[in-house]
C-alpha cells in the first residue's frame, strides 16, 4: 500500500476496486499497488472459466469436453439440460458434491485471501460460500455485507450476493433480504454490491447474449439517497460499463479475472 505523502495538504485517499477475481491470485496480488485501501466486490472463486474451459473446478472435476458442453448449453438458455448434465456427472463421479465442491473452494480461498492487501473491504459474489470466510479472513481484511465503513471520509455501503437465477450459484438470496441490507446501509456515498442496479444497459452481457440479474432494490436506493458513486460487477461484458442514473455515477468495475485491473476512485 502507498505511504503518507509529505506534504498533509494534498493528501489525498486512493482506493482501488475489483470484482470477479475468479482465481485470478496473480493479478489480486498486485491489485492494492498504490492505493491506501482495496475493495472487492465478490465472486472470488472460479468454478469454471467461460473463455478458457479448461480452468476451474468443474473441469478439474470432469474434464474439459463436459466443460465444453455445460457452456453451450447454458450460453443457449438450456438450463434445465445443463442442470441435467450436471446431476449426471456427479453421479457417475461418486464423490458427495457438496464435499468436493468445499475442498477444491477452500484450497482456491487459501491462496487468495492471502493475496488479499491490508486494508481489504470485501463482499460476497453470487458464487461465493460466505460461510467459510471468517475462516480465511486475516487481520486487515473486512468482510461488508448490509455494513458501512468511512474511508478517507466517505462512507462505503456494501451489499453482496445475489437474486434467484437459473444458475442456482451459491450465494442467491431472496429478493425480500437483498432489498433488506440495501435499506439497513442507509445514505452512504459509494454504494457498493456484486450485482448492479436493475438498469438494462448494465444487466447484458454482450457476450452471452443475455441480461444478467440486477437489483431493483439497489436501482431504488439510487433514485432515493443519490451516493455520489454506485459500483458493481457481476455482468462480465455489459452492454454499458459507465452511466449515470439521476445525480449517481453507476459503475461496473470490470472483470478482474480477465483485465487483472483494478478500478481506480480518488478523491
Amino acid at each position: 500500500m502507498r505511504g503518507n505523502r509529505d506534504t498533509r495538504s494534498e493528501r489525498r485517499t486512493r482506493v482501488h476496486v475489483v470484482s470477479d477475481v475468479h482465481g485470478n491470485v496473480e493479478a489480486l496480488a498486485r491489485a492494492g499497488e498504490g492505493a491506501d485501501a482495496l475493495l472487492c466486490l465478490g465472486d472470488l472463486v472460479l468454478f469454471l472459466d467461460y473463455a478458457d474451459h479448461s480452468r476451474g473446478i468443474f473441469p478439474d472435476l470432469f474434464g474439459a469436453e463436459n466443460a465444453d458442453l455445460i457452456v453451450s448449453l447454458r450460453t443457449d438458455r438450456r438450463f434445465g439440460e445443463a442442470r441435467e448434465l450436471g446431476r449426471r456427472l456427479w453421479a457417475e463421479l461418486g464423490i458427495p458434491r457438496d464435499a468436493a465442491i468445499e475442498s477444491a473452494v477452500r484450497r482456491q480461498y487459501a491462496e487468495l485471501f492471502a493475496a488479499f492487501p491490508t486494508p481489504t473491504y470485501a463482499t460476497y459474489g453470487n458464487v461465493d460460500i460466505p460461510a467459510l470466510w471468517p475462516e480465511y479472513a486475516r487481520p486487515g481484511t473486512t468482510v461488508l455485507d448490509g455494513e458501512r465503513v468511512e474511508i478517507g471520509g466517505l462512507v462505503f455501503g456494501f451489499v453482496g450476493g445475489g437474486l434467484p437465477s437459473p444458475s442456482r450459484t451459491p450465494y442467491e438470496i431472496p429478493e425480500e433480504e437483498y432489498a433488506a441490507k440495501v435499506e439497513a446501509l442507509g445514505e452512504v456515498d459509494v454504494l457498493c454490491s456484486h450485482i448492479p442496479p436493475d438498469v438494462p444497459e448494465l444487466t447484458y452481457d454482450t457476450v452471452a447474449r443475455r441480461f444478467e440479474g440486477g437489483s431493483g432494490a439497489l436501482l431504488a436506493a439510487i433514485h432515493r439517497t443519490r451516493p455520489r458513486y454506485a459500483l458493481f460487477g457481476h455482468v462480465h461484458q455489459p452492454l454499458v460499463s459507465r452511466m449515470r442514473v439521476g445525480a449517481t455515477e453507476c459503475v461496473n468495475v470490470g472483470h478482474f479475472a480477465s483485465t487483472g485491473r483494478p478500478w481506480v476512485l480518488e478523491w
